[in-house]
């Protein structure tokens, strides 16, 4: 077996509250082909991103030719993901999908400084696919328990990236504590989930 045939990234598993505070890229090494990073305020890097939610409405932004917007609910807010031709069967997921419905996302996340200096963060998505209820009910529990795991973790010595997202983010980790109780807590609720998510 080669020693240097590259491996995808494991797609980390991400509430959207974490996900939009998260602003800060950055890449391992000087190579040209090295992964970039986004470093979630809870001390992980991403590369790669896996999210369920609610597609609660869609849009084709695009001029010349499509480039679709998807607008993601989970619990704990809101995912905006864009397709276009470099993407297409994501692209094609997002023309097919009629909202409300519940989508799992595989896909690479990407920042944009507004002309006021905000970073705005979305998802290009690799892959849009229709999931059910309980497939995005076990997500959230996945979701949480990893959530917490980086949160308990956070204040280990040698924590590289525990230490960089200090640095980076003046944020409490606790808020993603409080977040991830609230994710689980809305499962238990069923009915008020649907409410917090219908299309706004």
């Amino acid at each position: 077996m080669s020693g240097n045939v590259p491996t995808r990234e494991v797609a980390r598993r991400v509430f959207a509250r974490e996900y939009n505070d998260a602003s800060y890229t950055f890449k391992e090494s000087e190579d040209e082909r090295a992964p970039l990073y986004l470093l979630l305020p809870t001390g992980e890097r991403a590369n790669r991103v896996f999210l369920v939610g609610t597609l609660t409405e869609k849009e084709d932004v695009g001029e010349d030719s499509e480039y679709w917007r998807g607008r993601i609910v989970d619990p704990t807010g809101t995912f905006f993901a864009y397709a276009g031709q470099y993407q297409p069967e994501a692209a094609s997921a997002l023309r097919e999908l009629e909202p409300p419905a519940y989508v799992a996302v595989v896909g690479k996340p990407r920042t944009y400084e507004t002309d006021d200096g905000t970073v705005n963060v979305s998802v290009r998505p690799e892959s849009i696919t229709s999931v059910d209820a309980a497939t995005r009910d076990r997500w959230v529990v996945e979701t949480a328990r990893r959530t917490l795991e980086r949160v308990d973790r956070f204040d280990d010595e040698g924590n590289e990236y525990a230490l960089m997202a200090r640095e980076e983010y003046d944020l409490p980790v606790e808020e993603y504590t409080d977040a991830a109780v609230a994710a689980l807590e809305s499962l238990d609720d069923g009915d008020e989930l649907e409410e917090n998510e219908a299309p706004a």
